[in-house]
């Protein structure tokens, strides 16, 4: 697995990593009506690392009915493009550009943009707005 992300950017508090999209492993809606799809509520986050890809990450049900907490892989998809049992957390990149991680590194991540360009960058963590005017060469990921 390589070494693993700083536990201090996981939770639910204030400045921790959020996810942008999140779609769950079950095919049908918690409370049993409809097929599942993704979730892209503010507040969904990473409770652990299980792997270099692999994420235990806590979300809200696509039909807002109940929080669950499931092992999903990090995808570097837009939320639209998720399947079952993905994730992703988005980069804005210093000239706005949307990509979407596909490795966490303590200091850097691995993104492909919307286009299909594959890069790495080092990252902030930042609320949204933040990302305007941030230095040179930087990523920024939105937080909880």
């Amino acid at each position: 697995m390589g070494r693993p992300l700083k536990k201090e950017r996981f939770g639910s508090s204030a400045g921790d990593i959020e996810v942008t999209g999140a779609f769950a492993t079950g095919t049908t809606q918690p409370d049993g009506t409809g097929a599942e799809s993704v979730s892209t509520a503010s507040g969904n986050y990473i409770v652990s690392q299980r792997g270099s890809q692999r994420f235990s990450v806590n979300f809200l049900s696509a039909d807002g009915s109940t929080r669950l907490t499931q092992v999903l892989t990090l995808t570097a998809k837009s939320p639209a493009s998720l399947t079952n049992g993905e994730f992703c957390v988005q980069v804005i990149l210093d000239d706005s550009t949307v990509a979407y991680v596909s490795k966490f590194f303590n200091r850097t991540v691995h993104y492909v943009t919307a286009a299909g360009t594959p890069g790495s960058v080092p990252y902030t963590l930042g609320s949204e707005g933040d990302d305007e005017g941030q230095s040179s060469g930087l990523g920024s990921i939105d937080v909880i």
